[in-house]
């Protein structure tokens, strides 16, 4: 690949080039059912911590600063449960298929929700939030093999940084609405719960149009061995110095920045 010699200009070109990627059909749809994906993470879990701090009236004080902490908990605890298993069913089967099925999950979480916002349920509210972190550590594995198959191996970092552009686009929107509807007197929970369903809706009509990705290993054999596989996948990386730090580093961030959000509405 030929890069400009001005250090700029190659910045530029770059960014460019990753901005072109938003025209091709092989990329666009997924780019856009990640979007939404992590825009609905976000905006419910958000939604459902202002709900729990300021809206409901059915707790004590103490009360909401102990469920804040322990819905953030059973968001993130799928991804530590099941992402051995979703690594497994990523290389297993048709990855386009996967991802449509994945989503069709989410829009069933999501009928769900609204109703436990109608029911004022705060036990089915965070367990719900359980399975939508489920659902989403699902979706992990499968969003980072699909790209290396749909994308050359000179688009391949300007497609990953386009990818998480748009997630954390997506994040900061999704705290943001999450904070601005639930907030509405009265119907918030209702609006919030209308939004969370057609943002469902979307990334499943999106995920849709993703083109076929031929599965890796087709005759695996799934091992529900969760400890077993966490070892296996924990020695897996660490043979590779450069990609266990890059583990670690990124573990690092996500526990800080989830920290942080997590206490800000109590605190507020």
């Amino acid at each position: 690949m030929f890069f400009p010699l001005n250090y700029a200009e190659q910045l530029r070109f770059i960014f460019m080039k990753s901005i072109h990627l938003l025209s091709k059909k092989r990329f666009l749809p997924f780019f856009l059912t990640q979007f939404l994906g992590a825009l609905n993470d976000n905006l419910y879990k958000n939604g459902l911590t202002v709900f729990i701090a300021f809206q409901s009236v059915a707790i004590t004080q103490a009360e909401s600063n102990s469920l804040v902490n322990i819905a953030a908990g059973l968001f993130i605890l799928p991804f530590f449960l099941f992402s051995t298993i979703a690594g497994q069913l990523a290389d297993k089967y048709e990855k386009s298929l996967l991802i449509s099925r994945i989503k069709l999950l989410e829009i069933i979480i999501m009928l769900f929700a609204g109703l436990a916002f109608y029911l004022q349920s705060m036990s089915m509210l965070i367990g719900l939030l359980f399975l939508m972190g489920s659902q989403s550590a699902l979706f992990g594995p499968v969003k980072y093999s699909l790209l290396p198959q749909v994308l050359t191996s000179d688009e391949l970092i300007g497609g990953n940084a386009m990818v998480e552009f748009g997630t954390f686009i997506a994040i900061l929107l999704g705290l943001i609405a999450g904070v601005l509807i639930t907030s509405i007197e009265d119907t918030g929970t209702m609006w919030l719960s209308i939004a969370v369903l057609i943002m469902a809706v979307a990334g499943y009509l999106t995920s849709k149009e993703i083109p076929a990705a031929k599965a890796n290993a087709p005759d695996l054999k799934i091992d529900f061995n969760l400890p077993r596989q966490f070892v296996k996948s924990f020695h897996h990386a660490r043979e590779k110095v450069s990609v266990f730090y890059s583990i670690m580093g990124i573990s690092w961030f996500w526990f800080i920045g989830i920290t942080y959000v997590t206490q800000l509405p109590n605190f507020v």
